[in-house]
């Protein structure tokens, strides 16, 4: 499994060394041409502060080197983010706190849509009431070769909403797995279209919007544009799906899977939904199905096919982590505004809780041999990153079930308040 890069900037940037502290406030990056493999020289680089919406706070060009560096007191205090403009299309790269180091790959953009292929469509359905909320996501891959970017002004990404459907927002998100809220381009009668730069490898987009949901039940009507893609729907256990050529796949996450191989495209599918958002127990977990998840352990009972169905919930993981940067950026400003002070023989960490051990009292006549006592770095390093992939986990779950409807307002709030908890501990730790 990939590591997150705002769980490594912060884990490994910020908690391991002070020095990351010392760069605070600046950023030196490169651009590079990955088409030509030149240095992108003269290219419009913006800052862009996250908090509070996508705020630009400096702009600078790069030089013959492809060099450039912005000075602000929100870097390594807060999640931003560098957009590059190349021949007129945004390639962004997110600066995660403890970074200042960073390299954007722009390339020359093309309009030959053959460029993407779309292997998986993930729909998530979740009963809200008298409406039906659903999330649309599709995985895009891009192998040009040579290297190119798909990239359309007018929109190089179609999608449809059922007839009924009011759409709420779309993002998309390159190879950084960041994603950036995108402006709709209405191509009438329920067709929208994004324009978003598809740069070489793995990218997403997501779009989400409510339908009338009478008496608990609706025959989702989902617009088929891409052919080829394999089409999963998820769905809570106490909500019944049902369509043609829609097979049972397990369950992960607390959530049943259904699956089907590829549609043709310009078409229209039939889903079939009905029931309720699960019940809550004390626990603040589902009746439905809780039997069939370890507690704590995030292991799910369910089928090999669930691990045989390609992408499976991985390409969902990087958008609902995303959402958490506010709560990733608030160790990095524990940090800016606490001076670090490097000790020999620290406390020693218990990577199983993710928390600090406190420190064995100690006679103090008796002498120490500090180079005895003093864990190694790199097994500093190996606890710090099980810590925060157990955490990351965590708060993938938890934003899950929060989605799913297994968990209360008042119980997510809770678990998100003892995640915070703990990345404070880990910081100060």
């Amino acid at each position: 499994m990939r590591r997150h890069l705002w769980l490594l900037g912060l884990g490994l940037g910020l908690i391991l060394t002070a020095g990351a502290v010392a760069h605070a406030g600046t950023v030196h990056g490169t651009v590079k041409n990955g088409t030509s493999g030149k240095p992108g020289a003269g290219v419009e680089v913006i800052l862009i502060q996250l908090q509070g919406g996508m705020q630009p706070v400096a702009n600078s060009k790069t030089d013959a080197k492809g060099q450039f560096s912005f000075d602000n007191p929100s870097l390594g205090a807060q999640p931003m983010l560098i957009r590059a403009v190349f021949h007129g299309v945004n390639f962004h790269q997110p600066v995660p706190p403890g970074k200042s180091e960073i390299e954007i790959e722009v390339f020359d953009p093309t309009q030959d849509a053959k460029t993407i292929t779309i292997p998986t469509h993930v729909v998530i359905v979740q009963p809200n009431g008298s409406n039906l909320i659903v999330g649309e996501e599709y995985s895009v891959r891009n192998n040009s070769n040579p290297k190119l970017a798909y990239f359309r002004a007018d929109g190089n990404f179609n999608f449809a909403v059922p007839a009924t459907a009011k759409l709420q927002q779309a993002a998309a998100w390159g190879p950084s797995g960041m994603p950036v809220v995108q402006a709709t381009i209405d191509k009438t009668k329920n067709h929208y279209a994004i324009a978003f730069a598809f740069r070489p490898g793995e990218s997403g987009v997501r779009y989400s919007y409510e339908l009338p949901y009478a008496g608990n039940t609706a025959t989702l009507k989902l617009p088929t544009v891409y052919p080829g893609a394999k089409l999963l729907v998820l769905a809570a256990p106490s909500v019944q799906v049902s369509g043609e050529g829609l097979e049972p796949g397990g369950q992960e996450q607390g959530l049943n899977i259904y699956g089907r191989d590829s549609l043709p495209a310009n078409s229209e599918f039939a889903v079939n939904v009905s029931g309720t958002a699960p019940l809550q127990n004390g626990r603040g977990d589902s009746d439905a199905g809780s039997g069939s998840q370890e507690q704590g352990g995030g292991v799910v009972a369910g089928p090999v096919t669930v691990q045989q169905i390609p992408g499976r919930l991985d390409v969902l993981k990087w958008p609902l982590i995303a959402g958490f940067v506010g709560l990733f950026a608030l160790g990095a400003i524990l940090l800016a505004r606490k001076p670090v002070v490097a000790v020999a023989g620290g406390a020693p960490f218990d990577a199983a809780h993710g928390l600090p051990r406190k420190p064995k009292k100690t006679n103090s006549s008796k002498k120490v041999a500090v180079a005895s006592s003093a864990p190694a770095l790199a097994d500093v390093d190996a606890a710090v990153g099980a810590s925060l992939d157990s955490l990351k986990d965590q708060i993938f779950r938890l934003e899950l079930r929060k989605q799913a409807g297994t968990i209360s307002e008042e119980e997510y709030a809770q678990e998100r308040a003892r995640a915070e908890k703990v990345l404070r501990d880990l910081v100060r730790g």
